[in-house]
């Protein structure tokens, strides 16, 4: 009687051993698949996925940010190999540019999403403010810095005012159909952005119940001392409507 108490001790003792074993080979499991959700771009993917070859094919995007009666006489920018260099001077002080995931939020999952392309067409007080950002946070890429590289170097570059202070009425169009903004919104919908001095989002009721005022998280003081509002409108700058859709 005592072996048959042995031989099922040893029985049980190999099934719970099991049963621990498959569940710590679960987890593990579980934990891999949740990482690979949280970080599917977690480096930079080689330079030529970022870049556009066709030239001609970024202006044209990048024009497309606004109507035409703005992005014709503005100035364009593209994306080379050493940064955004001007490939059209304008004669209203807009600044086109297609802007890569490198200047979303620097806790975002697809910082290094080299699909993304993000049109924009700021005014002259934003392209003399908050453009800048954008040239900064491109170099410190293509000097090869990891993200929180590129975190730090443009916090003590905000310290050391590196980058100019904010000029009051800063805005940018948005309204291109042709953008890709992030794998689950697409090209989102069309939108103007407002930038501001770091404050609460309260300051324009945006997210609140009925309000058409949205945050922007991308800068908000993480580093940069700038809150950005948006609003969404109702065309693109072709001047077709903005459907709904499932996003």
């Amino acid at each position: 009687m005592s072996h048959e108490k042995s031989m099922k001790r040893k029985v049980l003792r190999a099934i719970i051993l099991g049963s621990i074993a498959l569940v710590v080979l679960l987890g593990a499991a579980w934990q891999e698949q949740a990482q690979d959700n949280k970080a599917p771009y977690p480096n930079m993917a080689p330079l030529e996925q970022y870049l556009i070859s066709d030239r001609n094919a970024e202006i044209a995007l990048a024009r497309s940010a606004a109507p035409p009666s703005i992005s014709h006489d503005a100035t364009v920018m593209v994306l080379g190999r050493h940064g955004y260099e001007t490939a059209v001077e304008g004669k209203n002080g807009f600044v086109c540019v297609v802007e890569r995931a490198w200047t979303s939020s620097f806790d975002s999952p697809e910082f290094w999403n080299p699909k993304n392309r993000s049109p924009l067409c700021l005014n002259p007080p934003a392209a003399r403010t908050v453009l800048p950002i954008t040239l900064m946070r491109t170099k410190f890429v293509l000097a090869g810095k990891s993200k929180d590289e590129i975190q730090k170097s443009v916090k003590a570059a905000i310290e050391n005012k590196e980058l100019p202070a904010l000029d009051p009425g800063g805005m940018t169009y948005m309204m291109s159909r042709q953008g890709y903004l992030n794998d689950s919104a697409g090209h989102w919908h069309p939108h103007l952005m407002f930038y501001v001095p770091l404050t609460d989002s309260m300051t324009w009721g945006a997210g609140m119940p009925g309000s058409p005022v949205l945050l922007n998280p991308h800068f908000n003081g993480a580093p940069e001392p700038v809150t950005e509002f948006m609003i969404p409108v109702r065309k693109w700058s072709d001047g077709t409507p903005d459907l709904p859709t499932e996003h």
